[in-house]
């Protein structure tokens, strides 16, 4: 009785070595299918970096900023010889912060010449969404001169918080 266990015990040893082989195999196949499937996608592998994609890759997002004219633009507009008022609560953005507290610095003459250029709509134009349009337009083109005569950066836009005609 001796010798049957004997020979028992080498049989399990080999059995738990082929057990131990094939969860290394699967491991590794495992492992090696995650690496190929990233490769193949494109993303290449992790950890690994392509200075060449680095380098050509587009410009970085730069956000825009923003401020506000605190108090309402309010003039006459004249409408078949009736006077008519507008009021225009507005906001610039620009995505160079300078161009922002060079407007706050210089609003005195920005806001005066928002107000002449409100003042010469024509109150018709200004209940049309183009007319609105072209209006804004026309105080960008009235800031970024103001801005551009004092040595300071241009804003990007004129935009409208609040819109009122009567």
């Amino acid at each position: 009785m001796a010798e049957n266990t004997a020979t028992e015990a080498p049989a399990k040893k080999g059995k738990l070595k082929l057990i131990i082989m094939l969860v290394i195999i699967i491991i590794l196949a495992v492992g090696l299918s995650v690496v190929g499937t990233l490769w193949f996608l494109g993303g290449g592998l992790p950890g690994a970096e392509d200075s060449e994609t680095t380098t050509s890759a587009e410009p970085a997002f730069v956000a825009s900023s923003y401020t506000d004219i605190e108090k309402a633009l309010v003039t006459t507009v004249q409408a078949q010889g009736r006077q008519r008022y507008a009021q225009i609560y507005v906001s610039f953005e620009a995505k160079d912060p300078a161009a922002l507290a060079a407007s706050d610095v210089h609003m005195p003459l920005i806001r005066s010449q928002l107000v002449m250029v409100l003042g010469s709509s024509d109150f018709m134009q200004l209940q049309t969404p183009e007319g609105r349009q072209t209006l804004a337009d026309s105080m960008l083109q009235t800031v970024n001169q103001v801005l551009e005569q004092e040595g300071e950066p241009a804003i990007d836009r004129v935009l409208f918080r609040n819109f009122v005609v009567q």
